[in-house]
C-alpha cells in the first residue's frame, strides 16, 4: 500500500465537520473536559510507571499485591505486574456481589426465536462455578487450554469465565467457522477439551455446531481432543460418542455452586485468540491475566462512560475480541449490566436489533460499521417504528467508519442525542487504543480522534521517522501497556518479526507497528487509512489472503490463485481472487460457483469470495512475486499505473484486463 496524502479510506481527508458533546453530557461525564483528557494524558506521559501503578492498585482487586510495575527485561516480551496475583472471575463477580451488587442484572440474554434469561451477579457466578467443577469433573487442570466453540447464548460466557475461575486458558473459535478452521485452532493450541453445543440460531437457520466439531475430529483433531461437553439449545438430534461427548446439562447438575477461585499469577495465560496474518496460518494470540483485566477495566469505564444503571449493549459474537473485551470481561470488571443477543437482523426481522434496544431500554449501543451500513440500505422507516429515546451513547468497531454512515447513526439511530464513539484496536492490543471520550472532547466523522491516556502514537515512514501532519504514514505505537498482547502461541519469532522488527525508531528501542496506515490532522486527530498488508477487512472481520488462497488452491481444479481487497460499500472490503485452472477444467458459471462453496467449506462464510475472476495466468515479477498491487487496480475497476517494469510477462496484463 502507497501511503501518501491522497490515499484515504472513504475520502475522509476532507472531512471536517465537528460535533462538540453537550455540556448535559459532559457535566455528568467520568472525564468532563478536554483539558482533564489531556492532564490524563500527560501525568501518563511524564511517568508512566506511577500513572498505571494508580490505577492497577485501586481498579483491580489482588490476593497478592505487585511490586514492579512493567518488567522491560525481555523486551518486547514485556510483563506487568509480574509478582501480584488475582483471579479475573474474582474481579468481575466476587467482588461486586461482596459490594452489595449481588441482585443487580449481570447478563441479560435474548436468543434469536425470542427465549431469554437474565441473569443476577450471584446467579451468574453460581453458574459459573458449577461450570467450573464440572470441567474439573472431566479432568481439566489449571494451565490447560479448552476450546470454546459456540453459539451467542449465555453458556458461552458462562464456560469462558469457568475456565478462568480454574485458570484454563481459553480459546474460542467463531461459531461461524468451518470444521476445518476449527481443526487447525484446536491443533495448534494442543486444545485437550471443546465446549460446544448441538446447534445455535442465526439468520433463521440452526447452524450444526456438535456436526462441525464432529468433522474436526475425524478429519485430524481426534489427535489432540479427549473430551467434548455439549450444551443443549437446538434439540436436534446430534451423535454423542460413549466416554469422550458429555451433556453440560447432566454434569452441571449435581455440581457444587460454589468453587474456589484460583490463585493465577499475572503473566498466567487468560485466552488464545486466533487472528489472521498476511502469511500462512492464523495466529494465536496471546492475553494474560492482570494487564488484560486493568486495560479492558479502564478502557470500558472511559470510553462508554459507564454509569451504575446504564443497560449496555455490544452486537459482537465472543468469538472475537470485541466479543472478549467488550461483553465479557470489560462490563463484568466494572459491575455493568451486558447483554448478549444470539441472531442478527434478517429479512424476517429487519427491526430486530431496535426490538432489543425498546424492549430492554438499551442506553449503550456498541456495532460495526457494516451492520450500520446496512440499516442505511434498508431505510430510516424500519428504526423509526421504535423508541429508541433510552440511548445515551453510540459506539462503532472493526473498521473504519465513513462520514455518511456516521452522520446518518446519529441522526437516525442517535436523534442527533447521542455521542458517538468510533474505536480503534485489534485482538492484538486487547482492548481501544484510540477513542473519543465522548464528555471531553469534539467528534469528526470518520476518526477515531485521540489515543487514550497511557498510548502513545505516532505516524512514521518505513525510516521510522516522523510524517507531517496530514501525511500518510505507518501507525505505530511507542510505549507498552497493559493489554497488549505478550506473544504468539508457540511462535515467539512470528511475533517479533509480525509487530516489533518491521519499523526502526530513533529514540525507542522497541516501537509496535499495528500493521494500518493512518495520518494525524491538524488537531491531532487520528484518521486509519486501512491496512498495508496482505490482510482484508471483510466486515470489521480479518481475513489473511494466504489463508483464502489456500483454500482456493486446495480445490482439485484450482492451479494457482492470488486474493485482493476491494472496496465495498456495506462490507468495508469485499474480497476478490484471481484464479488459473489445472488445464483439464474449463470456466464456467457452475464450477465459479462451487470454488465459492468449497471457501466456505474450508474457512467460513465470512471468507467467500465476492468475485472469482478466472484467468489463464497471474501477473508476476521476474523472481516469482504475484504483482497484488495489479490486481488491486484491476479488481477495483482503476487504471493500472506505477512501475511494472519488474513484470515478467507484460502481456499477462493485457489478458487480464479482458478477464476482468
Amino acid at each position: 500500500m502507497e501511503l501518501n496524502k491522497k490515499n484515504s479510506i472513504n475520502n475522509i481527508l476532507e472531512e471536517n465537520r465537528t460535533f462538540p458533546p453537550s455540556k448535559e453530557f459532559s457535566n455528568s461525564a467520568i472525564i468532563k473536559s478536554k483539558k482533564d483528557l489531556f492532564d490524563l494524558r500527560e501525568k501518563a506521559r511524564k511517568n508512566p510507571n506511577e500513572f498505571w501503578d494508580s490505577y492497577a492498585k485501586t481498579e483491580i482487586d489482588w490476593f497478592r499485591p505487585y511490586e514492579t510495575v512493567l518488567d522491560r527485561n525481555k523486551a518486547p516480551f514485556f510483563r506487568w505486574f509480574p509478582e501480584g496475583q488475582l483471579n479475573i472471575t474474582y474481579n468481575c463477580l466476587d467482588r461486586h456481589i461482596k459490594n452489595g451488587l449481588g441482585d443487580k442484572n449481570a447478563l441479560i440474554w435474548e436468543g434469536e426465536p425470542g427465549d431469554s434469561k437474565t441473569y443476577s451477579y450471584k446467579d451468574l457466578l453460581k453458574e459459573v462455578c458449577k461450570a467450573a467443577n464440572a470441567l474439573k469433573s472431566l479432568g481439566v487442570k489449571k494451565g490447560e487450554l479448552v476450546c470454546i466453540y459456540m453459539p451467542m447464548i449465555p453458556e458461552a460466557m458462562i464456560a469462558m469465565l469457568a475456565c478462568a475461575r480454574i485458570g484454563a486458558p481459553h480459546s474460542v473459535v467463531f461459531g461461524g467457522f468451518s470444521s476445518e478452521s476449527l481443526k487447525d485452532r484446536v491443533i495448534d493450541g494442543n486444545a485437550k477439551f471443546i465446549i460446544t453445543a448441538d446447534g445455535g440460531y442465526r439468520k433463521d437457520k440452526v447452524i450444526e455446531l456438535k456436526k462441525a466439531v464432529d468433522s474436526a475430529i475425524d478429519s485430524g483433531a481426534g489427535d489432540v481432543v479427549n473430551k467434548v461437553i455439549v450444551i443443549k439449545r437446538t434439540n436436534k438430534e446430534i451423535s454423542m460418542k460413549l466416554n469422550r461427548d458429555f451433556w453440560w446439562h447432566e454434569l452441571l447438575e449435581n455440581q457444587d455452586d460454589w468453587c474456589e477461585p484460583e490463585i493465577m499469577n499475572s503473566e498466567d495465560r487468560l485466552f488464545i485468540l486466533y487472528t489472521s496474518g498476511s502469511t500462512g496460518k492464523p495466529k494465536g494470540v496471546v492475553h494474560t491475566i492482570a494487564g488484560y483485566n486493568l486495560w479492558t477495566h479502564l478502557t470500558f469505564k472511559w470510553i462508554f462512560d459507564i454509569k451504575s444503571d446504564d443497560i449496555y449493549w455490544c452486537t459482537a459474537d465472543v468469538g472475537w475480541i470485541t466479543g472478549h473485551s467488550y461483553i465479557v470481561y470489560g462490563p463484568l470488571s466494572n459491575g455493568s449490566t451486558t447483554l448478549m443477543y444470539e441472531g442478527v437482523p434478517r429479512p424476517s426481522n429487519l427491526g430486530a436489533f431496535w426490538q432489543i434496544i425498546q424492549k430492554y431500554k438499551v442506553s449503550i449501543f456498541y456495532t460495526a460499521p457494516t451492520a450500520i451500513r446496512s440499516f442505511m440500505k434498508s431505510g430510516r422507516e424500519i428504526p423509526d417504528k421504535y423508541d429508541l429515546s433510552s440511548l445515551r451513547l453510540l459506539g462503532t468497531v472493526g473498521e473504519p467508519i465513513n462520514p455518511e454512515a456516521w452522520i446518518w447513526y446519529k441522526d437516525v439511530i442517535g436523534n442527533n442525542q447521542c455521542p458517538i464513539v468510533d474505536t480503534w484496536w485489534q485482538t492484538e492490543t486487547g482492548g481501544v487504543m484510540i477513542s473519543p471520550l465522548p464528555g471531553a472532547i469534539d467528534t469528526k466523522p470518520g476518526s477515531a480522534t485521540l489515543p487514550l491516556p497511557g498510548i502513545e502514537v505516532e505516524i512514521v515512514n518505513k525510516e521510522g521517522s516522523r510524517v507531517e501532519i496530514n501525511e500518510g504514514g505507518y501507525l505505530i505505537i511507542r510505549k507498552p501497556w497493559p493489554g497488549m498482547m505478550r506473544t504468539i502461541h508457540g511462535n515467539s519469532q512470528r511475533f517479533l518479526e509480525s509487530y516489533w522488527d518491521f519499523i526502526p525508531h530513533k529514540e525507542e528501542p522497541f516501537v509496535y507497528f499495528a500493521g494500518d496506515g493512518a495520518r494525524i490532522d491538524n488537531d491531532g486527530y487520528v484518521w486509519i487509512m486501512g491496512r498495508v498488508d496482505d490482510v482484508i477487512s471483510v466486515s470489521g472481520h480479518r481475513l489473511g489472503t494466504m489463508e483464502i488462497e489456500s483454500a482456493l488452491v486446495s480445490h482439485e481444479s484450482v492451479a494457482e490463485a492470488a486474493v485482493v481487497g476491494k472496496k465495498d460499500e456495506l462490507k468495508g472490503e469485499a474480497i476478490v481472487a484471481f484464479v488459473s485452472l489445472e488445464k483439464n477444467f474449463k470456466n464456467s458459471d457452475q464450477l465459479v460457483d462451487e470454488i465459492k462453496l468449497h471457501v466456505v467449506s474450508e474457512i467460513g462464510v465470512i471468507a467467500k469470495p465476492e468475485k472469482i475472476i478466472i484467468t489463464d495466468s497471474l501477473p508476476k515479477t521476474r523472481s516469482g512475486k504475484i504483482m497484488r498491487r495489479i490486481l488491486r487496480s484491476l479488481a477495483s475497476g482503476e487504471k493500472v499505473s506505477g512501475d511494472i517494469s519488474t513484470l515478467e510477462d507484460s502481456s499477462v496484463l493485457e489478458k487480464l484486463k479482458k478477464d476482468s
